[in-house]
């Protein structure tokens, strides 16, 4: 987080705010998986293969899903240097706004399927050198970078690479905590909430690549 400037700290911070929305509403809807933590997905895909095999089918399905965004946004990501943050944000939306559709149309795996591909897509917005420099769906990294930094000022000591670690996690949990209110509302509306915080993402990001530093 330390090495990106204020704009784009802010644009990965809503990026875990939108992973907190999305997955709550995918736990919502999947009655228990996720869309964004496949750590989740993987410890219930090896539950379910031990006591209910046929169940064993979501979490992996979940788990190919993320893997071919991560993959598409690998591969898209080398193919627009310079700009990748607004067209793999671009991507995202577009298929949260096919995800929506499907669960307003009444077919809830196809928003699964598409909500768990863009959060793959997402997690290439933030990479160096081919890897990733910002986890914005995962946040236990987020977590033992933000309590070695607290580890570092109890031992007076300033850790300036373990900052803004403690945000991110907030602004994950905030978009559950949205994403779990609006389901109780309607699932639906949680989806769109979802959506429109893409796009407004995609916006932003436009801006910033656009923007002399």
């Amino acid at each position: 987080m330390h090495r990106y400037d204020p704009a784009r700290q802010r644009l990965a911070i809503g990026l875990a705010t939108l992973a907190g929305l999305v997955d709550a509403t995918g736990f919502v809807v999947a009655g228990g998986y996720f869309t964004s933590f496949m750590s989740g997905n993987t410890t219930r895909l090896g539950v379910e293969l031990v006591e209910r095999p046929a169940l064993a089918l979501l979490p992996l399905g979940l788990i190919g899903c993320f893997l071919a965004g991560v993959v598409a946004g690998a591969l898209m990501l080398r193919r627009v240097p310079g700009r990748h943050k607004r067209v793999l944000l671009g991507l995202v939306a577009a298929l949260l706004g096919i995800g929506t559709g499907g669960l307003v149309a009444g077919w809830p795996l196809l928003f699964l399927a598409a909500s768990a591909t863009a959060m793959g897509v997402s997690n290439n917005v933030f990479t160096r050198d081919g890897e990733v420099t910002v986890g914005v769906t995962y946040m236990t990294g987020a977590l033992v970078r933000f309590g070695q930094g607290l580890a570092a000022r109890l031992a007076g000591q300033s850790l300036p690479a373990t900052r803004g670690y403690g945000l991110l996690w907030s602004a994950l949990a905030l978009g559950a905590v949205v994403g779990g209110s609006l389901c109780l509302i309607d699932r639906s509306l949680a989806a769109g909430a979802a959506l429109f915080s893409a796009l407004a993402l995609w916006g932003f990001a436009f801006r910033v690549e656009t923007t002399p530093r």
